[in-house]
């Protein structure tokens, strides 16, 4: 899979863990040649993408915008997949809610936004569960656990 990393915060993140772990999902999931993009920003820049977008007027944790229908070379045959954009204050104050590491946490939101790129949701009890069981599965996997 490839991907961009883009950090909007001044905060310093070590971007390997986040590489591994796009890396790892991709060759699970089995995924076709993709391209997803990754943009790490602040309460206040995501507040306005859910007040915009979702019609939701407080910061979240994560949004994935899915791009499934789109193909960014048709030639070589690479859909792209997507936007995931992470708050890393919201990442950081769930860590601590959680009771696990921020690393933990970040990657679970990784994980969770490239989920919903490629469909999956958890808008039922058994889509919560199939979703839910397979980031388990994929953070356990790379030694990524609560």
């Amino acid at each position: 899979m490839n991907y961009e990393i883009t950090n909007l915060t001044d905060e310093k993140i070590d971007t390997k863990l986040l590489e591994e772990l796009i890396d790892f999902t991709s060759k699970k999931l089995e995924l076709t040649p993709s391209i997803v993009s990754i943009v790490l920003v602040d309460n206040e820049y995501i507040h306005k993408i859910n007040k915009t977008y979702r019609n939701v007027d407080a910061p979240t944790d994560v949004i994935s915008f899915a791009f499934l229908d789109e193909k960014t070379n048709p030639k070589l045959e690479i859909t792209n997949l997507g936007e995931i954009y992470i708050s890393l204050e919201k990442a950081h104050s769930q860590a601590i809610e959680y009771n696990h590491s921020f690393e933990r946490e970040l990657s679970f939101l990784i994980v969770h936004g490239l989920l919903h790129l490629l469909g999956y949701d958890h808008m039922t009890k058994e889509d919560e569960k199939e979703m839910f069981d397979l980031q388990k599965d994929i953070l356990n996997s790379l030694g990524i656990e609560r």
